[in-house]
């Protein structure tokens, strides 16, 4: 009978411990890549699974530790007849390379073109270049935009989980923000 209870525990163990970190009702908010499909604003997880997750202290301590880390804006920006459509004022942080709609969870080939060649530029082909994703609170297109430059094979990526809300709540600087250049 003890063998029989080891089992039946090792079992429900295995089972807690591969629950998927959204409910299954969630499950079609998910593409079978793992990317957030839509409901982009919504709440987040804890952590990535390819990034280390960083709060505001930890960004400024990054940037202080390894100031060529490159930080990367993956807010939406309207796109209409081939350019950008400025809809809102935007700002974020100083120094940062905003890639418009690269966070979304299905890019076609001209956009991801865009994510590829621009995380290249920025990386100067350095797979071990430090790159830190983020947008706003609550947003998962850092989140998706971190996973998607793993599989493009960088290994030092970051997510700035609260973004630029956390950022501007901390009273530290923005800048305004054009969006880089959709070729």
């Amino acid at each position: 009978m003890p063998h029989l209870a080891a089992l039946l525990f090792a079992s429900l163990l295995s089972a807690w411990t591969f629950v998927p970190a959204f409910a299954a009702q969630d499950a079609a908010l998910f593409s079978a890549e793992g990317y957030r499909l839509g409901h982009y604003r919504s709440p987040t997880p804890a952590l990535a699974e390819h990034a280390q997750t960083l709060d505001t202290e930890g960004v400024r301590q990054l940037l202080a530790r390894e100031p060529r880390t490159v930080l990367i804006d993956v807010y939406r920006r309207q796109w209409l007849h081939g350019r950008f459509i400025e809809d809102e004022a935007h700002a974020n942080l100083p120094g940062s390379q905003w890639l418009a709609n690269t966070g979304d969870g299905e890019l076609d080939a001209a956009w991801q073109a865009y994510f590829s060649t621009n995380l290249a530029r920025v990386s100067h082909g350095d797979p071990d270049w430090p790159l830190l994703f983020y947008c706003r609170s609550d947003c998962w297109l850092g989140w998706n935009a971190q996973k998607r430059a793993h599989a493009l094979g960088y290994r030092n990526l970051y997510w700035y989980r609260d973004g630029i809300d956390a950022w501007q709540q901390a009273g530290l600087p923005l800048q305004a923000a054009e969006p880089v250049a959709f070729p």
